[in-house]
């Protein structure tokens, strides 16, 4: 009832808000997400999920595919993974240079601070678990057929790198975590706890300013 009041109120004074949620594989960002979702109305709530960028999506500037699906006013929009993708899986997969990691780390911040003052209220969302909490919903993953949307190539290794992704969310934190735009650390190895959670955080920061 509090996040369809946040809504209406959001319509009503056309605020413009974005939600980024990151974490580990298996911690729970798309169940989150859908819990958030649930009530919200369906024409001002966009959830956002890219796809690997094509080959012309890599030859233009990094943040460009993501700027076109920020929020207009009066609309709630949800990443489920973002730009951070270059601070976590990319280089832990190889699957961008140290010199573009670096660069994504120095401009962020930047660019997070331009959204925030041209009027976006944004809240990042860290979701962390355990390795064994990880490993046991990975096996469940490949066993239940109903989970079968939710497997992915990047699942066979999450555990084999957990060192090194624990190393690029260290410094993703450090080097991206500001006043501005500050990251919301969630321990998600219980689903209910860490939903409710999300909610709080997000009604207590979605409007601070009422």
């Amino acid at each position: 009832i509090a996040m369809i009041r946040t809504q209406q109120l959001a319509m009503k004074e056309g605020w413009k808000i974005l939600v980024i949620f990151e974490g580990r594989d298996a911690a729970g960002k798309d169940g989150a997400i859908a819990r958030v979702t649930a009530p919200l109305a369906r024409r001002e709530t966009r959830v956002v999920a890219l796809p690997k960028p094509s080959d012309r999506e890599r030859t233009q500037w990094y943040f460009q595919r993501y700027v076109a699906h920020l929020p207009a006013a009066g609309e709630f929009v949800l990443f489920n993974r973002s730009w951070y993708n270059r601070a976590g899986v990319e280089p832990v997969m190889g699957f961008c240079t140290a010199e573009e990691h670096e660069e994504f780390l120095r401009e962020v911040p930047n660019f997070e601070k331009m959204l925030v003052a041209s009027g976006v209220k944004l809240v990042k969302f860290w979701l962390d678990i355990s390795p064994q909490e990880q490993a046991r919903r990975l096996k469940a993953r490949r066993t239940d057929p109903l989970k079968v949307f939710k497997t992915s190539p990047l699942d066979d290794v999450a555990e084999e790198k957990w060192d090194d992704y624990t190393a690029a969310r260290d410094e993703m934190l450090r080097r991206t975590d500001c006043d501005a735009a500050p990251w919301i650390c969630v321990r998600a190895d219980h689903k209910k706890p860490a939903r409710l959670n999300i909610l709080r955080w997000l009604l207590r920061t979605a409007a601070p300013d009422k």
